[in-house]
């Protein structure tokens, strides 16, 4: 599915990051110019989900779940490397990878899982920031969750300001959240002894379990693995073997210290909890009663004021990762793109209004189970992604030199098999819990039967990249543009010089071709305009050098050259942030006197959806528009 807007929940970040023009500067400066896209990534790994599974983990059970989230950090680290070899090597993120390589049908699950991800994540996002609304105001929890609405414009603002801006945003929050939990770790005084020995592998109980599996869901997020893969297509990059590598190797780097400090602050909140509650032998049930004990048990009103500010930190900076990761799945799985405040919109209702149910149901304390639960359904989601993502970089027809080596794979997989029987036995210990219960057999019939369709569906994802190859069937190259046609048809009439066409690379593109040559005469220069839709190209501008952008180019050169064999002189232009902006900006620059736009025929709503191109540009104009219906 392919919408005609040409808007997007990035249009309005316009920084760019050329990795490329680094002669004479230091090699510091050179390398930094990689770091960024794993900042924007570690925010999804202290998000208030994360804290609700920390809190629990060691409020319960002291410093003897610290070891998970050291496993969590490794196979996080290790596989948001493996997002960022696809993104930098194949110039694909996670999602347009499925696309090609799965069937329509399995990718619609694919895409309906990967928005239950997200949907997860800014439900914890939600909980989290009105929590600490409500801790440091007081106002009703209903109110503060309903307060979290206005973040959606504060994150159209930051998008404006451009990437690296936004990226200095995100580590200011982080730093802010490091400060908080330094400063309260300091006046916890925890036994590092102790903490050092919860690095020791060990599940205490059965009840444990579902809380190891919270902290893996919370700290190793499947949308992260989507988020990744395109980020780092923002980089341009040499695409020459040391080019690569050189982008491989640095992007590691990056990865290991953003998520390092995002271990660091999942530790502090779980040493936090040990030391001051566990050990005082002093019950927590969730993250508010966890705020009100800090006053008593660290002796300083500072205490609990950091934790709320930390906490409103944590949500604010991870509702970012939910909304560039919600686009970049909609576009890789649907090719489906909306207003940014559209899409905004629909992530932060999709999270609000269970919130608002479970608390006009439940009361405010519903709320600390389901913020739990939202990571058990992360979790629940990560072999969806993981799985195709290992197939992805091991695959030497499409990757080459790059692949990832047999002790990589190996290890991948061992990891993949850990997260999959964690998640395997806790659905069957619920299962169990309903039987013994006894509880309504219809519901124990329907969760049953989607245990096992969710693990059958785990199996095909796995054996289906095999099978394929083994059949030595070619991968196929990613369609950009599955509808651009020939466009050369109508006989010439001679009107213009120079004349700029918007093309959107649809069928309609022969119509307003065929338009521009019934108005041409022998001498008319024709320019040929397209903006760049893709996320990860819009971010950087004219710096970007992912998929899509190649691809545009390509096509409309394929158009130029058509124009060019019947004698007229074509050239071509490449917009990519602002649609309506930049097509009057380079029919500016062109010098053409004349424009020629296609009409898609929108009205009403989807108008407000897809964005209003047309209007704004024949106001920015002196010259004549030719708007054609399609």
């Amino acid at each position: 599915m392919t919408s005609s807007s040409t808007d997007s929940s990035l249009s309005e970040v316009h920084g760019s990051v050329d990795t490329t023009a680094g002669a004479g500067k230091p090699l510091w400066r050179r390398a930094l110019v990689y770091f960024g896209p794993a900042y924007l990534v570690s925010v999804g790994y202290m998000d208030p989900g994360n804290w609700a599974s920390d809190l629990a983990g060691g409020s319960r059970f002291g410093y003897q779940l610290v070891w998970v989230l050291l496993m969590s950090n490794l196979m996080a680290l290790l596989l948001q490397s493996l997002a960022a070899r696809l993104g930098i090597v194949r110039g694909r993120d996670l999602a347009q990878a499925n696309r090609e390589a799965f069937p329509r049908s399995l990718n619609l699950v694919l895409y309906i899982l990967a928005e239950i991800a997200i949907a997860a994540t800014d439900l914890a996002e939600v909980l989290g920031m009105a929590i600490g609304i409500q801790l440091l105001t007081g106002i009703p929890l209903l109110w503060a969750v309903l307060i979290t609405l206005c973040d959606t414009f504060l994150l159209l603002l930051l998008q404006r300001l451009g990437m690296r801006k936004m990226e200095a945003f995100i580590i200011g929050l982080i730093a802010v959240i490091g400060i908080s939990f330094l400063v309260q770790l300091v006046m916890a005084k925890p036994d590092l002894g102790q903490v050092a020995r919860g690095l020791v592998p060990t599940i205490p109980s059965s009840a444990a379990l579902f809380i190891i599996t919270s902290i893996i869901g919370a700290t190793v997020m499947p949308h992260n693995l989507y988020l990744h893969s395109a980020l780092v297509q923002t980089r341009k990059i040499r695409r020459d073997d040391a080019g690569i590598r050189r982008a491989l190797k640095l992007n590691f780097i990056d990865s290991t210290i953003a998520l390092n400090a995002a271990f660091f602050v999942n530790a502090a909140i779980l040493v936090l909890a040990a030391s001051a509650f566990y050990y005082k032998g002093i019950p927590v049930e969730g993250i508010k009663e966890a705020h009100r004990l800090l006053d008593g048990m660290l002796g300083s009103k500072l205490a609990p004021i950091l934790f709320a500010v930390a906490l409103i930190a944590a949500g604010q900076s991870s509702t970012i990762t939910g909304t560039l990761a919600g686009q970049i799945v909609m576009e890789g799985y649907l090719k489906l793109r909306i207003d940014p405040w559209v899409r905004r919109l629909l992530t932060r209702l999709l999270a609000i209004v269970p919130a608002v149910i479970v608390i006009l149901v439940s009361g405010e304390h519903g709320t600390e189970q389901l913020l739990l639960f939202s990571q058990v359904l992360l979790s629940l989601q990560l072999g969806f992604a993981i799985i195709p993502l290992i197939h992805f970089v091991s695959d030497k027809t499409t990757m080459g030199i790059f692949a990832i080596p047999r002790w990589v794979q190996v290890l991948a997989w061992i990891i993949t098999i850990i997260l999959v029987y964690l998640n395997g036995r806790m659905v069957a210990e619920q299962l169990l819990e309903y039987f013994r219960g006894g509880s309504n057999l219809l519901l124990i019939l329907l969760a049953s039967a989607a245990a096992l369709f969710f693990a059958g569906l785990l199996v095909y994802i796995t054996i289906y990249p095999m099978l394929r190859r083994r059949k030595a069937m070619p991968a196929p190259a990613l369609v950009v543009h599955p509808q651009a046609v020939e466009a050369i048809g109508l006989p010439i009439v001679p009107a213009y010089s120079a004349i700029a066409l918007a093309l959107d690379f649809s069928r309609f593109d022969q119509t307003l071709l065929a338009h521009a040559l019934g108005h041409a005469r022998a001498d008319t220069r024709f320019v040929l305009i397209h903006v760049v839709e893709s996320a990860s190209a819009r971010i950087h501008g004219q710096e970007s050098d992912d998929l899509e952008t190649r691809k545009d180019l390509e096509q409309l050169e394929a158009y130029a050259t058509q124009l060019r064999t019947l004698g007229f002189e074509a050239g071509t232009l490449l917009g990519y942030h602002s649609r309506a902006k930049e097509i009057v900006r380079l029919v500016k620059e062109s010098g053409a006197d004349l424009l020629i736009i296609g009409a898609h025929g929108h009205k009403g709503m989807l108008d407000w959806i897809y964005g209003q191109t047309i209007d704004s540009v024949r106001h920015a104009l002196k010259i004549p528009v030719l708007i054609v219906s399609a």
